[in-house]
């Protein structure tokens, strides 16, 4: 099937204004070829019956058919778009990485983060349509980095479950085998994710990899102290600190005075 260099997204959500919005900001967006709107997930059922899309930017509540549900029932289809959540309530968050959603965005959208979801979509067609992935990286966007996600879902250290830690308030992460060690404003916590996917997925929002066994989050550092042997240590605002590999002592510097 032929396709045209730009993403084909659908947008549904039951409410007018914000299915407009999303919608003006999609079309403005370098990265998007084709904009279909629905006002819930039976019209959307609809859309999806008729053509392929890249992906389905999908409000979690809405009536009769929820966007959890949608999300659910398209893991059953051959060829799924991906999913991008769209809410004013970030609890949802947990079950949205459980149902394998791309991203996961706070209304109101803004245009960085929407621009970054898009930048997972792009990858996303890239690593699941290899053979249409360089058309579609010709777009302005697929070159831009994507921002890191707002929220990750951590393993409850109280019991059974997940709960969400917002990136912004996690410091540092400790490699822990295939595990990553989470130390953050809320406490300590595993996530099961290698620390070198984590540097790669993360590293848009300021985290930089100082260690072969630490990643950290540049806006919490305070002071890079250097040692007699070559290397150093970074100081975090919590008095934490972080052992700097010789290797990355000058160019974590440099970024740090930028």
């Amino acid at each position: 099937m032929s396709r045209s260099p730009g993403l084909s997204i659908l947008a549904v959500d039951d409410e007018p204004r914000a299915l407009a919005d999303v919608k003006r900001l999609l079309e403005t967006a370098p990265a998007v070829e084709k904009v279909e709107t629905a006002a819930s997930a039976k019209e959307a059922l609809v859309y999806l019956s008729g053509g392929r899309f890249d992906a389905l930017f999908l409000d979690v509540a809405m009536p009769e058919i929820e966007g959890m549900a949608l999300a659910r029932l398209l893991r059953r289809f051959t060829d799924p778009p991906a999913v991008v959540f769209l809410t004013g309530h970030p609890d949802a968050a947990v079950e949205a990485f459980e149902v394998q959603a791309l991203d996961f965005l706070i209304k109101p959208v803004t245009r960085d983060r929407l621009d970054a979801a898009l930048g997972r979509v792009q990858a996303h067609v890239a690593a699941t349509h290899p053979a249409t992935a360089a058309a579609e990286a010709e777009t302005p966007a697929a070159a831009a980095p994507a921002a890191g996600p707002d929220v990750v879902a951590v393993d409850n250290p109280q019991g059974g479950g997940k709960r969400l830690v917002r990136l912004e308030n996690v410091r540092v992460v400790q490699a822990n085998g295939d595990y990553a060690r989470i130390v953050s404003e809320e406490g300590r916590f595993l996530l099961r994710t290698p620390l070198g996917q984590l540097e790669r997925d993360w590293g848009p929002a300021g985290f930089v990899r100082v260690h072969r066994a630490y990643l950290v989050n540049l806006k919490h550092a305070v002071e890079l102290r250097a040692q007699l042997n070559g290397t150093a240590v970074l100081v975090l605002g919590d008095d934490t600190e972080v052992p700097v590999a010789r290797r990355n002592v000058a160019a974590l510097r440099r970024r740090l005075h930028a």
